[in-house]
């Protein structure tokens, strides 16, 4: 029985740390740390992908309140585009889950793939 109690609290441990190092992630960059929580969830700790992206939303929602308070103490919103991205963002939202139902798992992988590394080539070399 001691060895499953030390097993479960491995399993809490990792996954506060994982929230912990994305928190971090999201309060210094301003992304909801998703990803590093999405492929966490799923070759870490074995989330099927679509439920690891639906737990990752949650807990960026979490996360995205407690430092957007933060952010808005601190007068580092700019209110006009802000505004405008979230109405789109609401839009594109809705449109990505639907489209997520429809996409093999292995689909979601590569334009995963293709986004991190699109971006990793624009902040390394643009």
């Amino acid at each position: 029985m001691n060895s499953q109690n030390s097993y479960q609290d491995k399993k809490v441990a990792i996954k506060i740390f994982v929230g912990l190092l994305a928190g971090i992630i999201c309060g210094l960059f301003g992304t909801g740390g998703g990803m590093l929580l999405v492929p966490t969830f799923i070759y870490l700790l074995n989330i099927e992908p679509k439920k690891a992206r639906g737990t990752s939303l949650w807990c960026m929602l979490i996360m995205v309140i407690t430092t957007g308070i933060f952010y808005f103490k601190n007068h580092y919103i700019h209110w006009d585009i802000g505004l405008l991205c979230a109405i789109g963002g609401v839009l594109g939202g809705y449109i990505g889950a639907k489209v997520l139902k429809k996409l093999p798992d292995y689909i979601l992988k590569i334009i995963f793939l293709c986004f991190i590394l699109y971006y990793s080539y624009r902040m390394l070399f643009l």
